[in-house]
């Protein structure tokens, strides 16, 4: 008795270049499907990318950018891109950074639409750009805070703590500029002097998101540990840490729907559905609406009033600083990273 065994492999669609600007950039595989849900191909992840390269550019050019790749498509496994992938071409350009470990390395760094098709065509679908541009990687001209729903809140209590926060950011002399973060969440830039460096910048995030929690105690929160938020929509403070980072706007995100990043005006956000912004509505609305993110960096701000309210915390509160991510070194001033009911647990003996 004899048996055949189908063939696994799927057949690989011819590799196709792609004007951009003066450079031909090579689309290998374009019709390998990224999406199943929608069957969006590579190609059309690509061509998203050149649609929207522009505004795209003005929020990574000059800036160290880690790839979120997926290889294999939304359904596949993905992986951090940090270093620049071997093969480039000599066109893209790269800034060395040093991670919170001490070690360095040269990362990419964007310069122009090429450089963003050649990354697509890696299947890269977020950017995920550090709040620096060069030649000083060292001080942030972004101060960014990530408002991310937990279990039992949506977007629409994000909106409500993000109305909030532009009150706080505004009585701070500082300017937000919200976008969808591509799921359940939203992002606020706030362009700012590069005069601090990322402790401080970090340090303003939690005074900020501590003053933004006393207003609404019931709907935000800044507790680390996930046993104490509850349901409430968590501000990200360690998004501001050197080495943490964002998906851009403009992004496209590991989602069924191939939904992207998108961005907002104050107006617009209360009534925004994050569903109604993705890889084939984007570009549409690009054209009609404009780039809501157009002159972020025109008017950066100072974090003077913010320094203020971190000594004020310290001073009037005893609250200092918070826990840093697990995989970082230990921190001056930093308190334990110990789970509350496991500590409670190591000081009676028994469990909490």
């Amino acid at each position: 008795m004899t048996c055949t065994v189908a063939s696994a492999a799927v057949a690989r669609s011819p590799a196709v270049e792609l004007e951009v600007g003066e450079r031909a950039v090579r689309v290998t595989n374009p019709d390998k499907v990224y999406f199943p849900e929608r069957g969006i191909t590579k190609r059309q992840v690509v061509e998203y990318y050149l649609a929207v390269a522009d505004p795209l550019l003005g929020v990574l050019r000059d800036r160290p950018t880690h790839l979120k790749r997926f290889v294999d498509g939304v359904t596949g496994e993905w992986f951090y891109q940090k270093r620049l992938a071997k093969g480039a071409p000599d066109y893209v350009e790269t800034v060395q950074v040093r991670f919170p470990s001490g070690r360095a390395a040269d990362v990419l760094c964007p310069t122009e639409p090429a450089v963003i098709a050649w990354a697509a065509n890696l299947g890269t679908f977020d950017f995920h750009p550090w709040p620096v541009r060069r030649p000083d990687v060292d001080a942030p001209d972004e101060l960014r805070i990530d408002l991310d729903p937990q279990p039992g809140t949506d977007f629409a209590d994000a909106a409500r703590v993000a109305a909030t926060l532009r009150e706080v950011l505004t009585e701070a002399g500082l300017v937000g500029w919200p976008k969808t973060s591509g799921g359940r969440g939203i992002h606020v830039m706030v362009p700012i002097r590069p005069e601090w460096d990322f402790v401080a910048v970090r340090r303003c995030v939690i005074a900020i998101g501590r003053e933004v929690c006393r207003r609404m105690p019931s709907a935000a929160t800044v507790d680390w540990w996930k046993e104490e938020r509850g349901e409430r929509v968590f501000l990200d403070y360690n998004q501001a840490a050197r080495d943490r980072t964002i998906a851009s706007a403009w992004s496209v995100r590991g989602t069924p729907r191939a939904t992207v990043s998108f961005p907002l005006t104050w107006e617009t956000l209360p009534d925004a559905e994050p569903d109604d912004f993705d890889v084939l509505s984007a570009p549409g609305l690009l054209a009609e609406r404009g780039d809501a993110f157009a002159g972020l960096h025109d008017a950066p701000a100072g974090l003077e009033t913010v320094l203020e309210w971190v000594e004020r915390d310290q001073r009037d509160h005893g609250l200092g600083d918070m826990p840093y991510p697990p995989e970082y070194p230990k921190m001056p001033g930093e308190p334990k990273r110990v789970q509350p009911s496991k500590a409670r647990a190591d000081t009676t003996g028994k469990e909490a």
